[in-house]
């Protein structure tokens, strides 16, 4: 590995007229750097067949299997389940699918590699075949990933897009907003997300030229909502994601600040009133504005009002003019109220964004993809890739930066050669990429980078060290774009841009010059990114640059899980513990690797290492744990658990490597439920004191989806007694096991013919109820369909089965009438008989009796109690309820579950698992493709079981 990538980087700045580059033009000369000569990077490794089933969580059905897939023996049964279901192309069951990582590799580079050499990027076809091996030994070692879009179109029939993050631009015409309406639904559709500005928009104070009253860009947001829920992005993939950019001037900034707060109000109500209102619920969709992440653009003339105490104009889109001038805080103390109640508005810190913009010449910054970390012009797309960070941690503790230098070089010129090949779902956005050819390179995997080689992530050591990586990178990314143009060109827009551009690249390094390093880690790294920024600089003022974005922090969901990374884009590690799935089925529960190399890190002895991961392994935690000094806790902090991560910890970590990404941070940080709105305003206001781009919050719970249950911590002394705390108590979904016991009954009502399917907890009661009646297909039956998903959800969440009874019971509408159910004669609707019918099956005799249902046995007996003489001797009604309950609960003697053990019993997904620990749900939606838990994944959410996401690639 200690062979170098040159380049021909001396050749002449100007563009070659033939698009492939010829005339005096070199082509880079490519050097092997993990390969080796005569060996293909496919046989240094042992290849395994494994069969892929993945099954749903929820109710234990297969949602996809394919059997005899090809992997190498060290990818983690998660990553082939991932790589597998999500990537391989064909259809299922075809002998046209693709069935070995071989494929989807050779697919992807090949293509690369053709189009490299069509374009004339390398010198010969002996460097492209070296540039093709290398490629490809990355990807089979998990080294980097290209973003999803590239594994699911390239290579393909299909469009071959590969760009993950979309801007879109919007006028005030109608015929501007539904262009709007129909781009964002191609996008969605393409597996992709799009985000835009509304504020061209004219507000709903200013006139139309027919005299009425603009209806405001809000107004129109509930469109492209409702088109973003219906449209499922790439199929069946992931779910529409899109960012709503509103500038602070507009004159309807207070209405769209509390857009979504008003509707969590509304999910709320409708939540206590007992409808399914978790994320993903059946009812959720009836909430207005829940597809998008809003952010309002703040000026720093606005944070100055704010800071000062001063007053702020706002401004029609038409004319100008002050419309209204409003107190400077009070509106941004709105902000952070509604951040607070709903996480939504995040902030974009306009004057900041558009300081480190290389393209002033050709249009402001307006706006970003869904996830806030690719920021540039209207109407244009980035495409991604992340590294791995942790292949890069030598096995004495040190960064590889001689590695990582040559890793950058080959996958930054892989991700511009794209651009060459590249469909784009619009023709604006496919010109303004052409010419601005913008990339965002990033990383995965710092966080438990950091773990590991000892630094805790909110420390001046780990900041230093992460911010020395990414100038590193960015340095290396826009060192070899200069290079590319002088064989290839500079991108089209670079002539009108050259002063800007060059002037942002020395911005960089002063930056880089003013990181303070601690360790000789972070002080090689920073030393040898010195020399490419200057060496990039001195090479770009001669050619020129190839791209005008080269770097961003994207949320590596999916494709984190295919390169089996601890950690996630910049986050820290989640947890201490995870669940590691194990091939032939099943899965076990397992520390980080990151925590023993930690450990031995700081300087403990192995036995000393095996003890205090023993204690992990069973507490989830490092408190207390034998031999660990208190004054190390710090390293073993993570995003949630026992020692979480302040939210300025966070914030901090994103101000040390802002300055040296062309684009932004995908990140939420996440404050404790006990934070205050004025908290929520010292985070964003720090945001802009720090140079942040963009900022977003999440308070714990602030989302009806996530409820709180009640804690699971030890009382510790010095702690408060149980007299002064306030335990909150909400409600908690307890899922059906996946085999559970069940009855079905036939019934009939007024000549009407239906079944009921009933199924238990094998411990405590009903769990669901499944109503089939009327044809399949028909209104009724998807009535019918719709009403027994709702009930079942509501008993999972503890509504009591004679809460329903109440209500439904004695319910009037046809059908009505004679039933054939001995018990229950007659029945005022199909749903009187269906509750009376659940009563007399699962209710106890004196709840039955409060409701005044009874068996046409407990009725007879009665009769015979209250007119009988003689007979009511003989009746014992105790006697006669003991036997009446003991027959309705056929598993009465099942083992009771403690509450500790039926968790444990539930949990598939690290996130479960830490909910087991800290007693608590997380705050994260459920996979709609496999049921389990996601965790968070930059600003959005992903699923290690099956590798959806909640929008981002």
């Amino acid at each position: 590995m200690t062979e170098t990538v040159g380049v021909g980087a001396e050749s002449s700045p100007k563009p070659s007229k033939k698009r492939g580059g010829s005339g005096s033009r070199k082509g880079l000369r490519v050097q092997r750097v993990f390969t080796t000569e005569g060996v293909h990077p496919y046989d240094e490794v042992r290849w395994e067949r494994r069969d892929v089933v993945m099954t749903n969580w929820r109710d234990g059905t297969v949602n996809f299997e394919q059997r005899g897939v090809e992997f190498p023996d060290f990818w983690s049964v998660n990553a082939t389940n991932i790589v597998t279901s999500k990537y391989f192309r064909g259809a299922v069951g075809s002998p046209d699918r693709e069935n070995s990582l071989k494929q989807l590799i050779d697919r992807v580079v090949k293509t690369y590699v053709k189009a490299g050499l069509e374009h004339g990027y390398f010198a010969g076809p002996e460097d492209a075949e070296i540039f093709e091996h290398e490629i490809t030994w990355m990807l089979l070692h998990q080294v980097f990933s290209f973003n999803s879009p590239v594994w699911f179109n390239v290579g393909t029939s299909s469009k071959q897009q590969v760009s993950a993050c979309f801007i879109l631009s919007v006028e005030d015409s109608m015929d501007s907003i539904l262009n709007w309406y129909k781009e964002e639904g191609l996008i969605f559709k393409g597996g992709s997300g799009a985000g835009l500005n509304l504020s061209r928009i004219r507000s709903s104070r200013e006139l139309l030229s027919s005299g009425g009253t603009a209806s405001g860009p809000v107004s129109f947001m509930r469109g492209a909502d409702a088109s973003a829920g219906t449209i499922k992005s790439g199929g069946a993939t992931r779910r529409a994601a899109k960012m709503v950019v509103l500038d602070v001037d507009h004159p309807d900034i207070e209405e769209f600040i509390e857009t979504k707060a008003r509707e969590e109000h509304k999910i709320r109500v409708l939540r206590d009133a007992g409808f399914d209102m978790d994320l993903g619920g059946a009812d959720i969709s009836s909430v207005q504005y829940q597809n998008a992440n809003n952010s309002v653009r703040v000026s720093d003339e606005f944070m100055q009002a704010v800071e000062n105490g001063g007053t702020f104009g706002l401004r029609a889109r038409t004319t100008g003019e002050v419309l209204e001038t409003v107190d400077a805080r009070t509106l941004f103390r709105k902000m952070a109220q509604a951040a607070w109640e709903c996480a939504d508005p995040g902030l974009q810190y306009d004057d900041t964004i558009n300081d480190w913009h290389t393209c002033p010449e050709s249009g402001r910054i307006t706006a970003s993809n869904p996830c806030s970390e690719y920021m540039h012009l209207d109407n244009s797309s980035c495409n991604l890739a992340s590294l791995n960070l942790l292949k890069f941690l030598r096995e004495d503790g040190t960064f590889d930066a001689e590695l990582f230098v040559k890793a950058v070089e080959l996958v930054i010129t892989a991700m511009d050669i794209s651009i060459c090949f590249a469909d784009f779902p619009t023709e604006p956005i496919a010109e303004t990429t052409r010419k601005f050819r913008q990339l965002g390179i990033g990383y995965a995997n710092l966080g438990a980078l950091l773990m590991a080689t000892g630094h805790a992530y909110d420390s001046e050591g780990g900041r230093a060290l992460a911010a020395a990586i990414t100038s590193l990178m960015t340095a290396v990314s826009y060192r070899r774009s200069a290079e590319l143009a002088g064989i290839v060109g500079p991108y089209e827009g670079y002539a009108r841009n050259a002063e800007p551009h060059q002037r942002v690249m020395r911005k960089h390094a002063a930056a880089n010059e003013l990181v303070r390093t601690y360790h000789h880690n972070d002080a090689a790294i920073r030393e040898l990114a010195t020399q490419e920024w200057k060496r990039g600089i001195e090479i770009g003022t001669r050619n020129g640059w190839r791209n005008a974005q080269a770097s961003v922090l994207a949320p590596t969901g999916t494709i984190g899980f295919m390169m089996d990374c601890d950690t996630t884009g910049i986050e820290p590690d989640f947890s201490l513990v995870k669940f590691k799935k194990l091939v032939g089925g099943g899965s076990m529960q397992i520390v980080n690797n990151a925590v023993p190399r930690a450990l031995r890190s700081l300087g403990y002895q192995e036995e000393q290492v095996e003890a205090i991961v023993d204690y992990i392994a069973e507490h989830g935690h490092v408190v207390d744990a034998p031999g660990l000094r208190p004054e190390h806790y710090e390293v073993f902090d993570c995003a949630v658990g026992e020692r979480s991560i302040a939210p300025m910890g966070h914030v901090r970590m994103m101000a040390a490597v802002q300055p040296f990404l062309s684009g932004a941070i995908s990140k939420t940080v996440n404050m404790p439920e006990s934070a205050t709105v004025e908290d929520v305003e010292e985070i964003y206001f720090q945001g802009w004191k720090l140079g942040l781009k963009a900022l977003a919050i999440y308070r714990d719970n602030c989302k009806v989806g996530q409820p709180l249950s009640s804690a699971k911590k030890d009382t510790a002394s010095g702690q408060k007694s149980d007299e002064d705390k306030v335990v909150e108590y909400r409600p908690v979904r307890k899922r059906l096991p996946k085999k559970r016991p069940s009855q079905t009954i036939s019934f009939t009502v007024g000549g009407a013919e239906g079944y009921l399917t009933a199924g238990s907890y094998p411990d405590d009661g009903l769990g669901e109820i499944f109503v089939k009646l009327g044809k399949q297909g028909s209104t009724l039956a998807g009535v019918m369909d719709a009403f027994s998903m709702s009930i079942s959800v509501g008993l999972q969440y503890g509504i009591p089965l004679e809460f329903y009874v109440q209500k439904f019971q004695n319910l009037r509408f046809e059908p009505a009438g004679m039933t054939d159910d001995p018990d229950i004669r007659m029945a005022t609707s199909v749903l009187d008989y269906l509750f009376r019918r659940l009563a007399l099956d699962y209710l106890p005799y004196e709840k039955r009796a409060q409701l005044g249902i009874f068996t046409a046995e407990e009725r007879a007996a009665q009769v015979e109690a209250e007119y009988g003489g003689a007979a009511q001797e003989n009746v014992d009604l105790d006697e006669l309820r003991g036997s009446v309950e003991a027959s309705e609960n056929p598993l009465s003697d099942t083992k009771a579950v403690t509450p500790a053990e039926r968790p444990a019993r539930e949990a598939q997904t690290t996130p479960e698992l830490v909910e087991l620990q800290l007693g608590k749900a997380a705050d994260a939606p459920l996979c709609m493709t496999c049921g389990t838990k996601m965790r968070p994944a930059g600003s959005c959410y992903a699923c290690e079981g099956c590798g959806a996401t909640s929008g981002c690639s």
